[in-house]
């Protein structure tokens, strides 16, 4: 599989602020959306999805759709496994530590599951309880089985029916239609599982980051010189865009993590959860900045060795990160000024090289399995006779005619 480098130092890069920001040091809040009023997982999310529209559009071209469907399939089995795992290490491990020592991080973190522990551990293997920081793997498992149908539809019939009605989604849980949906299925099947359980994230927002980037990974695969041509934007969009990004940036660092802390019905605007619209014409922003100078800037920087390398392992690492996360909270609990600055800094950095060392551990197996998966068997070295007086020795699949010796010739002859 050919594979962005830019697209994988530039998850790598997602996955240390995510790191940064989940675990609970006195930089968790600092580090928080440091390019404006977005955080590292629209970033995360939206280059998943480029990247699962470059090279499952090349697959589709290559191998026929339905092969692309399978391995769509089979990625989200994949991440549904990483889910499971990562559920029953809270709730066994991480739930004995906090409850063994009375750790309010762990107790809260996960409530429903200590009061309601057989509903719990049901409804989190279905996907519908989700405690916080584990509610990013559920979305992607929905994303990546319904993109063979988003994907395939985009190649056939092209893109402008399916970004409508994404974006027609997206408008739709802007006014509620995610609590109208949850209290039908409460009115209709008695859901026990509360909507604040069901993750932070709003799926029927979300789905709109997701679909972008296959959109522009499906673009990189099919028409890579058109997106990337530097005239592909006019200059009153890129001018619109820098200021943008520019004065969120500004905004972010003048005025902190809440853009109206006073305000909370103009909060919306800028709401994570929600993707507000703000937030969304934000990341647009930056998509147009980073189709524009993305390449010039990937030709002048230094090979970044160590982001590559986490981006490669992205989903691996990404469970290594929330099983460290949730290990820090239940040994140190939550960020105090208490602690010392050089405790922080050892977790900090004892969390950084340990995903590193995740990452490379992963990539080394996963180039030794296409090593070997290239490496051809050899076949067993056969001989026999031929017609005329000569040795045939079929050796890796080749034959080579060899002369027989001259006594043995001589013999044949007689």
């Amino acid at each position: 599989m050919n594979r962005r480098r830019e697209l994988d130092a530039l998850r790598g890069l997602m996955l240390v602020l995510m790191t940064v920001t989940h675990l609970p040091t006195r930089w968790a809040i600092p580090a928080g959306q440091p390019l404006g009023y977005l955080s590292a997982a629209e970033g995360f999310v939206l280059l998943s999805a480029c990247l699962c529209g470059l090279v499952y559009t090349r697959q589709a071209r290559s191998a026929g759709i339905a092969s692309m469907r399978r391995a769509f399939w089979r990625r989200a089995l994949v991440i549904y496994g990483c889910q499971v795992a990562t559920l029953v290490f809270l709730f066994t491990v991480i739930a004995l530590i906090g409850v063994s020592v009375d750790q309010p991080a762990v107790k809260n973190l996960m409530s429903f599951y200590l009061q309601h522990p057989l509903t719990g551990l049901l409804s989190g293997l279905a996907l519908l309880y989700q405690p916080p920081l584990l509610d990013i793997l559920p979305m992607y498992v929905l994303f990546m089985l319904a993109s063979p149908w988003v994907l395939s539809h985009g190649m056939r019939h092209g893109w402008q029916g399916v970004l409508a009605l994404s974006l027609g989604l997206w408008l739709a849980a802007q006014f509620g239609a995610t609590r109208v949906i949850y209290e039908l299925a409460v009115a209709l099947t008695g859901l026990p599982v509360p909507l604040q359980e069901m993750g932070s994230f709003d799926t029927m927002a979300w789905q709109l980051v997701w679909v972008l980037g296959l959109w522009l990974g499906n673009t990189a695969a099919v028409r890579p010189q058109q997106m990337w041509h530097p005239g592909a934007f006019p200059p009153w969009m890129v001018a619109a865009a820098l200021s943008l990004a520019f004065g969120g940036f500004v905004w972010r660092h003048m005025v902190g993590q809440a853009p109206f802390p006073d305000d909370a019905a103009r909060a919306l605007l800028l709401d994570k959860w929600l993707l507000g619209p703000l937030r969304l014409l934000g990341l647009l922003a930056w998509i147009v900045l980073a189709l524009r100078f993305g390449q010039a800037l990937a030709r002048r920087l230094p090979r970044l060795g160590p982001l590559e390398s986490l981006g490669r392992a992205s989903l691996t690492v990404f469970s290594a990160h929330l099983g460290i996360v949730l290990v820090v909270l239940a040994v140190f609990g939550e960020a105090t000024p208490q602690r010392p600055a050089w405790v922080d800094a050892a977790i900090l950095v004892g969390a950084l090289a340990a995903l590193l060392a995740v990452a490379r551990v992963w990539n080394g197996r996963n180039a030794a399995r296409a090593l070997l998966a290239r490496t051809p068997t050899p076949m067993p070295m056969q001989s026999a006779a031929h017609p005329q007086g000569q040795l045939v020795v079929v050796r890796d699949g080749r034959a080579a005619v060899n002369a027989l010796p001259a006594r043995r010739q001589a013999g044949s002859r007689r």
